[in-house]
């Protein structure tokens, strides 16, 4: 049961784009909510558009979402991001000026997949009503038996192409049911290629925004995601089946390791959430599967604390990579590092995961260091 969409070059113009509303109350946003609503002037309904005539206002949740949102709107809308590097998305609380900023978007780029659980109060509080693009809407999701992700890349690609999204059972954004499963989609490039795909047709469709200039970006961007999945599985396929081994600091990259058939022999934090806690017995059992399987490396990510990360590779006899050898997970970096954009960031993440496996990565094509 892998995740859909290897790659829909065909646009999907017909699909439908609603808004959505993951549900729960707003009582943790009503002080902030007021303060957006003394500072808008405004008592809810509606999600104004820039009141100048400037460019249209898109607010996008994720560091990796409003990325993709820049590369495909350029100059020509003025986009917000929520969360910024280093914060989590699974504990996210949008600050005043931020539910502000909701209030007056045009438009709203969301990874979906249940990983923005605080979405749907944000959006009360600042009370927006317009469209939210959710970018991983028909993309089947991994669920909590899946995260080894053991099955084939050649597996995942079959199946993608045979899926019928219109039957997925995960995303209706009309109040009907939401499957559970990991939320991150965009670690597999091609799946970020079916996320940039649904954040280009929600896009064009917001007044003010050149749907030519939209469809020429999102043209130009998919090839080097494509480009980008190229070159990681020419440098994942110098190792063998058998030694590509990996453990992470949390359950993150389950649709990294199926795409390219990376066994996850554990993960630190033994959850898709980066804010749940190893207990003793967790820590103790990683530390096994790692003697046992001769895995090398404990890998910390850049938004998450290293130390339980460097206890483990410590008791294990193993190196830990951290610090700026930390991989981007659930964050891009900060401006200026390796991580800045998603294409950097998976560069730096796959130069480091061969390296651990003795492997030093071919230079990648031009343009996707970011």
């Amino acid at each position: 049961m892998p995740p859909t969409s290897r790659r829909q070059s065909a646009r999907r113009a017909s699909a439908p784009r609603r808004a959505w509303r993951l549900g729960g109350a707003g009582a943790a946003f009503a002080g902030a909510a007021a303060i957006a609503l003394v500072l808008t002037g405004c008592a809810g309904g509606g999600a104004p558009t820039s009141s100048d005539g400037d460019e249209p206002r898109i607010v996008a949740t994720t560091t990796q979402v409003a990325d993709f949102a820049r590369e495909l709107a350029g100059d020509q809308a003025e986009i917000t991001q929520l969360i910024q590097p280093g914060q989590s998305a699974h504990a996210f609380d949008p600050s005043a000026a931020q539910l502000v900023a909701l209030s007056q978007a045009d438009a709203v780029v969301a990874n979906g997949a249940g990983l923005e659980s605080w979405l749907d109060d944000a959006l009360d509080a600042a009370g927006y009503d317009g469209p939210v693009i959710d970018a991983s809407e028909g993309i089947e999701l991994f669920g909590t038996d899946d995260h080894e992700a053991e099955s084939t890349s050649d597996d995942h690609e079959a199946e993608s192409d045979e899926a019928d999204h219109d039957d997925a059972d995960h995303t209706d954004h009309d109040g009907h049911e939401h499957g559970e499963g990991n939320p991150h989609t965009w670690t597999d490039p091609a799946l970020a290629e079916h996320m940039v795909e649904r954040i280009a047709d929600g896009l064009v469709e917001v007044p003010g925004i050149d749907a030519s200039a939209v469809e020429t970006a999102e043209a130009a961007y998919l090839e080097q995601l494509d480009a980008l999945d190229a070159w990681i599985r020419e440098n994942v396929d110098q190792v063998p089946v058998e030694d590509r081994l990996l453990v992470t600091n949390h359950d993150a990259f389950t649709y990294f390791l199926h795409a390219y058939d990376i066994t996850l022999v554990g993960s630190v934090i033994p959850s898709f959430d980066d804010n749940a806690e190893p207990s003793a017995a967790d820590i103790d059992e990683l530390v096994a599967s790692i003697r046992e399987t001769g895995v090398q490396a404990v890998f910390a990510e850049d938004a998450i604390s290293p130390k339980t990360a460097a206890t483990i590779a410590r008791e294990a006899g193993v190196e830990v990579y951290s610090g700026e050898d930390a991989l981007y997970g659930d964050s891009l970096g900060a401006p200026g590092s390796d991580g800045e954009t998603y294409l950097g960031s998976q560069v730096h993440n796959v130069e480091l995961i061969v390296a651990s496996w003795g492997v030093e990565a071919s230079e990648p094509p031009a343009g996707l260091r970011g």
